[in-house]
């Protein structure tokens, strides 16, 4: 059911970020992005975020319970993320610089979305790897991946810092659901 879910709402996606990005929104007043100069980090973001993918995907081929609690809490953060997306309407910051990975583009479509913000799928991306990862070591280097990707982020002014921020507690929130229709047990 899982495996379903997620190849519907790959499927979706390029849809969905076309009809956001078609629409207006909000331009917030960022501070930290007001006193942050734009510089192009897409390379080290993607780099973190598919070496620590990398990481995730090995280790939770070798536990079910890590890869049906990644999955189930995938799906879910990227449908709540659809949720907060449409219902927060923001337009991009100013400076943005696009972000560029091949891999992830593939999913938005034809052309670069820049109103995909609130909140953060690269954070919330990385972030639930940590949550879902079991060895001290792998959480350690996650966690720290999620910070750095959240500053790089800003860096590229492609998100508001209310972005990077709440992904982390959205996507938690979400993980504990994940979990539990996982049915996953800590002792496994």
């Amino acid at each position: 059911m899982g495996v379903v879910l997620l190849v519907l709402v790959l499927i979706a996606l390029p849809f969905f970020f076309q009809y956001i990005q078609n629409r207006r929104g909000a331009l917030l007043n960022d501070w930290v992005l007001n006193y942050l100069p734009a510089y192009d980090v897409s390379i080290p973001i993607f780099a973190i975020i598919w070496g620590i993918a990398g990481l995730t995907v090995f280790r939770a081929f070798r536990n079910p319970a890590m890869l049906l609690t990644l999955l189930w809490s995938y799906v879910l953060v990227t449908l709540t993320r659809m949720i907060t997306i449409t219902t927060v309407a923001l337009d991009p910051p100013a400076d943005l610089i696009e972000l560029v990975d091949p891999i992830s583009n593939s999913f938005y479509g034809a052309e670069f979305v820049t109103r995909d913000l609130f909140f953060s799928g690269h954070t919330s991306t990385v972030f639930l790897m940590y949550l879902c990862l079991r060895k001290r070591n792998d959480k350690a280097l996650a966690l720290i991946g999620t910070i750095l990707v959240g500053i790089m982020l800003l860096v590229q002014h492609v998100h508001y810092t209310v972005d990077v921020l709440a992904a982390p507690l959205g996507t938690y929130i979400v993980y504990l659901l994940g979990k539990k229709i996982a049915g996953y047990q800590p002792n496994e």
